[in-house]
C-alpha cells in the first residue's frame, strides 16, 4: 500500500478547519500534514462544484438592446409628462414627485438620468427651442417676414404661452434656468441674426447697423402683443411690424433703395 492510498484526511473540529492533530501537536507528522492538504483540496472542489469561487461573467456583460429600449422609453415618458405639466401650469407646476406619479417611473430612475429638477426642465424644454434655418428669400424684408410668421405661429400654439413667461420669471432666481432662458432666446434670434449679416454682405444694410437692436425692434412688438396686451398676432400685424422696423433703413420689397 502506498503512502497516498493508506492515509485518510483527518477529522475536522466544528470550530475550525484546522485538523485537531495539527492544532495540538506542533510537530505533526508528514502523514497528518498530507491529510490536512487533502482535506482542504476536497472542500475546495466541493465548494467550486456548487458555484462558489466561480466568476460569474453574466453580470459583467454589456446591456442588451432590450434594456436600452426600456431606458429610452422611460426617458421619453418622463420628458413627455414633464412637458405636459409645464403646459398646464408653467415650470412652477413641475415636481419630481408629480412627474414620477404621472409617468409611473420611479424617482430613483428619474434622478439617475437627471441630477436635478432644473436639469430635467432644461431637457424637457428642448422641445421649445427653435431649430429653424434662416429663411433665404433673396432679401432682408422677405427673410425676416418669413421667420416672424413662424415665430408668431409658435406664440399662438399650446406650448410657448404658458411655459416661456414662467421660465423668464424663474430665471431671476435660478442660475440653471437663467442659462436655459439664454439658450432659448439665442435659438429664437439666431435666424434673424443670420439674415441680417447676410443682408450686410449683399449691401442691403450698412456694416455699422446694430443687429441686436434691429432684432429687438422686430421681436419686441410680437412679445408685447402676446403677453401684455394679449392681442392677436395675425399675418397683417407681422408685416406691419417688419415694415415699421425697416422703415428707417429705407428698404422696400427686397432691395435697399438708399445707401447706408
Amino acid at each position: 500500500m502506498s503512502h497516498e492510498e493508506g492515509v485518510k484526511p483527518p477529522r475536522m473540529s466544528a470550530q475550525s478547519t484546522v485538523p485537531l492533530t495539527c492544532r495540538y501537536n506542533p510537530e505533526y507528522s508528514e502523514t497528518v500534514r498530507y491529510g490536512f492538504v487533502a482535506q482542504i483540496r476536497y472542500r475546495s472542489v466541493a465548494l467550486r462544484s456548487r458555484g462558489f469561487g466561480v466568476k460569474k461573467t453574466q453580470t459583467l456583460t454589456a446591456p442588451g438592446p432590450e434594456l436600452d429600449e426600456r431606458v429610452r422609453r422611460s426617458k421619453e415618458l418622463v420628458l413627455a409628462m414633464t412637458f405636459q405639466l409645464m403646459q398646464e401650469g408653467g415650470i412652477g407646476g413641475v415636481s419630481i414627485d408629480e412627474v414620477a406619479r404621472r409617468s409611473r417611473v420611479a424617482k430613483t430612475t428619474i434622478y439617475r438620468h437627471w441630477r436635478s429638477r432644473a436639469a430635467l426642465l432644461m431637457d424637457a424644454c428642448s422641445q421649445l427651442r427653435a431649430k429653424d434655418e434662416a429663411p433665404d428669400t433673396g432679401g432682408l424684408k422677405g427673410d425676416v417676414t418669413a421667420h416672424l410668421l413662424r415665430l408668431a405661429e409658435r406664440m399662438r400654439g399650446p406650448g410657448w404661452p404658458a411655459i416661456l413667461p414662467s421660465i423668464i420669471d424663474a430665471a431671476e432666481r435660478d442660475q440653471e434656468l437663467a442659462q436655459l432662458q439664454a439658450r432659448l432666446q439665442q435659438g429664437f434670434r439666431e435666424p434673424l441674426m443670420v439674415a441680417i449679416e447676410r443682408a450686410k454682405k449683399r449691401g442691403e444694410l450698412p456694416a455699422r447697423e446694430d443687429a441686436s437692436l434691429l432684432v429687438a425692434s422686430l421681436v419686441g412688438p410680437l412679445v408685447y402683443r402676446r403677453w401684455f396686451t394679449r392681442e392677436p398676432i395675425t399675418e397683417s400685424v407681422v408685416k406691419s411690424v417688419v415694415a415699421s422696423a425697416l422703415a428707417h433703413l429705407q428698404i422696400d420689397g427686397n432691395k435697399r433703395q438708399a445707401s447706408g
